[in-house]
């Protein structure tokens, strides 16, 4: 039976989490989060035209995003560079997460691309990167109803835990494990994102809901003061 995690830490306890903005100096907004050893850092351009013209929304703009791990960035092997379809799926997700508390209706015809890219993995990248890409972009003074927050949950045998790591996701038992991303809107708890890999019951799934929740208002507050440092007088 799962009784001890690798790093110590308690079944509903994430790890170290550090967020600062404005740390790219030609972005139009900028932010780092780093969660235990992973690192995500997120940039933002425009709005511009967005090209081709037949691309363009009439009644507002559009929110593009890019996920890029670096070729370094692995846990012990080489990433090889360029896209990849986990790539453009992660890129999409990242967008269908981050849409539901952007507004671009002031910016018809325009586009807002948004670059995550990851320069060290262990577990967690997609979760990590909404959550700089949700800082990056109100740093750059986007209207937003709320920012995002992200941490990966899921089940290893009999236990329920917050915050995955690589070792925990690459765990070896009869039974799979079961990892899930999600996303949420930390002012309501509405959910942007919601993945899983893996198996679990309709009654854990509900009980490591909850238990991401939690961990999200955790980062949402760290989220927080990063944006208020960078403005404090």
């Amino acid at each position: 039976m799962y009784k001890k995690r690798p790093d110590g830490r308690k079944f509903d306890e994430i790890r170290e989490i550090e967020a600062k903005v404005g740390i790219i100096r030609r972005a139009d907004g900028s932010a780092m989060f780093r969660i235990g050893k992973t690192i995500a850092l997120a940039a933002v351009y425009g709005p511009r035209e967005l090209y081709p013209k037949f691309l363009q929304d009439p009644s507002r703009g559009i929110l593009r995003c890019n996920y890029n791990m670096m070729s370094f960035s692995g846990s012990g092997e080489r990433v090889r560079p360029g896209g990849s379809r986990r790539s453009k799926e992660i890129s999409m997700i990242t967008e269908n997460s981050l849409n539901p508390v952007l507004d671009l209706s002031e910016y018809p015809g325009a586009v807002v691309d948004v670059f995550v890219e990851i320069l060290q993995s262990d577990a967690g990248t997609r979760c990590a990167g909404i959550c700089a890409a949700a800082l990056a972009l109100a740093d750059a003074g986007f209207p937003m109803k709320d920012l995002v927050s992200a941490v990966s949950v899921g089940r290893i045998e009999d236990k329920l835990v917050v915050d995955l790591d690589k070792e925990e996701e690459d765990y070896e038992v009869e039974g799979e494990v079961a990892d899930i991303p999600v996303a949420m809107m930390p002012k309501t708890g509405k959910i942007t994102l919601l993945q899983m890999d893996g198996i679990c019951s309709k009654e854990q799934l509900l009980k490591v809901l909850e238990i991401a929740k939690e961990a999200c208002n955790k980062i949402y507050d760290v989220q927080k003061k990063a944006l208020m440092e960078k403005y404090q007088i």
